[in-house]
């Protein structure tokens, strides 16, 4: 296979992991996908295959899941101690941090995401929620409970993890993605089969040699690469499989919950959004408009929280959009492992065509372009930095999620907070959203009213490894970060014993 000049890049580490046959990874050993079918792995700034990964099957599923379960039901897993197993998810963060640049390299080719991004965002974050779900991992307890009904008891309630767990990520982020996921589950003593996206699978099976140098047990930790349609619906579907955490778009989601129910396991599902940035006459434009920009652009606007409808006051629209026009057409568009590069290509040619269909359709219904638009080069899924004006709440580029880097834009005229408001929750989504403003009163009144599991105040992007994430309506269930996902991975026990 001809390597495509981005491979020449990337630094020693992450080219041998390149250059290496990959297989899937269960109960601690490397094997073929039992088919044999392999999938090409794509690189966005070329659009060409750099790399091979096994196309896993149902098979390959139920393997896994086996593996798992006997992982999870005896051996040294099932009785370890809380602290034992939090001091290898802690040497999991450890590993993760020393190897931080070549896996955002891999990241940067498998996604096309500008490394500088990788390594300061994605791994860097990665690393340090594994060191904070690790300290969960002796932290986690019932309660005595004093029965309400005075019955001659003594009772109490016991935290148990789940059981096995099947995890279904993103290709947006698909290392950081694993490890949100990973990190609370392996805390909590979970055991895990993890299915990457078919078109970015590379850093789960570079996590998976991690995971084997930390020293897990056998079967803790599977990763099987394969399809969605394949190995992703048996993996939700699969009756040995006692959860399901899904990240990715909401029409999928659906699909999921549809898969899960044989057995009614239990599934926390983070879906799409279309979120809102709402900006006031009084905001200061040195603040909103880099964070603005950085809200709807980063990641190329492939992130399930990016600021996708702005809705600006008419008396400061001027200065906020000369601002961000002459930030969008100043950002360095390049191959991601360019450490100088903001903008780098959508992750495949069915993005880059989905997106681009978009901008001609909001333009068809009446939106004016104001700045971007078109293809940048003439190889790979690059596409400038997209604004667009005039946008009405009827149009489809304000109503679906384009997980692209394009701006719709609208303004209004008067300070009635419930006005903007209401029309910022006119959306089935409902996962973030932001004001901009410097009167506090405000900023605590807007808040409170935004439908959204996350709300910035003069920011956007709002994440931390303690801070619960999720959304509202259908951008999901339940929540991520934070105790709220040490949550996910348990169950509750209750236990009476007669006096």
């Amino acid at each position: 296979m001809n390597a495509p000049v981005t491979l020449q890049r990337l630094g020693a580490d992450a080219a041998r992991f390149v250059a290496k046959e990959k297989k899937l990874y269960i109960d601690g050993t490397w094997v073929p996908a039992m088919e044999g079918g392999t999938i090409d792995v794509i690189d966005p700034a070329t659009g060409k295959a750099f790399d091979r990964v096994p196309e896993g099957k149902a098979a390959d599923i139920d393997r896994a899941v086996a593996a798992a379960r006997k992982a999870f039901d005896d051996g040294p897993w099932a009785n370890m101690t809380p602290a034992d197993r939090g001091k290898l998810v802690w040497k999991l963060g450890d590993l993760v941090e020393r190897h931080a640049d070549e896996l955002a390299e891999l990241e940067a080719l498998d996604n096309g995401k500008p490394v500088t991004d990788a390594r300061n965002g994605d791994v860097a974050f990665s690393y340090e929620l594994l060191r904070y779900m690790a300290g969960w991992s002796t932290k986690i307890c019932g309660q005595t409970i004093p029965l309400s009904a005075g019955a001659p008891f003594h009772a109490y309630t016991l935290r148990e993890p789940v059981g096995v767990c099947g995890q279904i990520v993103p290709w947006n982020f698909s290392f950081m993605m694993a490890v949100w996921k990973v990190a609370p589950a392996l805390a909590a003593g979970c055991t895990i089969v993890l299915k990457p996206a078919e078109q970015t699978p590379l850093t789960a099976l570079r996590l998976a040699e991690l995971v084997e140098e930390a020293g897990f047990p056998a079967g803790v930790f599977n990763v099987v690469t394969g399809y969605g349609e394949t190995a992703g619906a048996a993996l939700a579907a699969h009756p040995d499989v006692d959860k399901v955490a899904f990240t990715g778009s909401t029409e999928v989601g659906k699909k999921i919950l549809d898969a899960a129910k044989g057995n009614l396991k239990k599934v926390s599902l983070e879906l799409g959004g279309k979120s809102p940035m709402i900006v006031f006459a009084d905001a200061d434009p040195a603040v909103a408009i880099p964070a603005i920009a950085y809200g709807i652009f980063y990641n190329m606007g492939q992130t399930c929280t990016a600021g996708t409808r702005l809705y600006v006051h008419k008396d400061i629209a001027d200065t906020i959009l000369t601002g961000l026009k002459a930030f969008a057409e100043s950002m360095s568009i390049g191959v991601g492992l360019d450490p100088k590069t903001q903008i780098g290509p959508l992750v495949s040619q069915e993005q880059f065509d989905r997106v681009s269909a978009y901008v001609k359709a909001g333009l068809a219904d009446g939106a004016k372009l104001y700045c971007g638009g078109n293809r940048a080069g003439t190889e790979g899924y690059f596409l400038e930095p997209t604004i667009l004006t005039e946008t009405t709440s009827d149009m489809s580029v304000v109503k679906e999620e384009i997980f692209g880097p394009v701006l719709v834009v609208a303004t209004f005229d008067d300070d009635d907070i419930d006005s903007v408001v209401k029309e910022a929750n006119n959306s089935i989504y409902g996962l973030a959203g932001s004001v901009f403003t410097r009167d506090v009163s405000r900023a605590h009144k807007v808040a409170k009213k935004l439908k959204a599991g996350t709300v910035g105040v003069n920011t956007h992007h709002v994440i931390d490894p303690a801070l619960p994430f999720g959304g509202f309506n259908q951008s999901g269930w339940g929540r991520e970060q934070g105790y709220e996902a040490i949550l996910l991975y348990t169950e509750v026990k209750s236990v009476g014993i007669a006096l």
